[in-house]
């Protein structure tokens, strides 16, 4: 199995001790990490070269910030990162392997300057387009700040006019599906779940209800999405105001904890492609 997970930490330093504990509970061979809040000098030791993974921090003192940790056992050679011409507030990094374009997005929330959301979304719908044309497979992983469709919002907390919930928003979203042939995968694998929150506001215990908003993503185009076997969130893990969220796919043979460093890539059928 490869195993991805996305992450808005609300803050690297305040999630040291979770995420350490996450990356040896989980063991993902992709991991995308959002909201970092801090410049990359300024991510904790533990986690800033943490050992066995590809390690990309972009972030700011304080606000906003993206990562990617890439196993290196999946992985050998570390890949090219980099930020796409739309990139601003450190809001997104693209890991270019030899078959995947991977990228950990976190989109702006819109509530103070709505124009410059739609504009980093045209970005991305453009950035998708141009990954397409090339033959790339994606795997775009992160907080889109959306609710792709009403019920993605529980019924409480929906009000008028809502940034995050916007025709024109959702309209955009739906634009980047189509420019890269793109899966929602939580969606995939729970098309009739109306309550697939991975968002919850820090009070009046709404995430014991599991009161919130669906905003975090993890986006494939194929064969990756035919691979995919599941995804979903892990509501109980953490502080962060999100869930992770985490997927797995059908591309390499099944492991065990005692043989984790011996595994072997599982044939797959043209449906699907084993990365290298």
């Amino acid at each position: 199995m490869l195993k991805v997970a996305t992450w808005n930490v609300n803050g690297i330093r305040k999630r040291e001790q979770e995420l350490v504990d996450f990356v040896a509970r989980e063991q993902p061979d992709v991991l995308a990490l959002q909201e970092i809040k801090a410049d990359p000098d300024k991510v904790p030791s533990a986690l800033a070269a943490l050992a066995g993974y590809h390690c990309y921090w972009h972030g700011n003192k304080g606000y906003s910030g993206v990562a990617l940790l890439l196993s290196e056992h999946r992985f050998a050679e570390r890949p090219a990162f980099s930020h796409p011409e739309f990139d601003h507030e450190a809001r997104i990094v693209v890991a270019e392997l030899p078959e995947w374009t991977v990228a950990s997005i976190y989109v702006p929330n819109g509530g103070k300057d709505f124009e410059a959301k739609l504009r980093f979304l045209d970005g991305l719908e453009r950035f998708v387009s141009a990954a397409r044309a090339r033959g790339r497979q994606l795997l775009l992983c992160g907080d889109l700040n959306i609710a792709r469709e009403d019920r993605d919002v529980h019924p409480s907390l929906r009000k008028p006019n809502q940034i995050g919930r916007t025709p024109e928003e959702q309209s955009q979203f739906a634009r980047m599906l189509d420019a890269g042939s793109l899966t929602d995968l939580s969606r995939k694998f729970a098309p009739d779940d109306d309550r697939l929150f991975s968002w919850w506001a820090p009070w009046r215990n709404l995430r014991e209800k599991n009161v919130g908003w669906r905003i975090d993503y993890i986006l494939t185009s194929e064969p990756l999405t035919a691979a995919a076997v599941s995804c979903a969130v892990q509501r109980d893990f953490g502080k962060s105001d999100h869930g992770p969220l985490i997927a797995q796919f059908q591309l390499f043979g099944p492991t065990n904890q005692d043989d984790s460093l011996t595994r072997t890539p599982l044939t797959v059928d043209s449906a699907t492609t084993a990365v290298p």
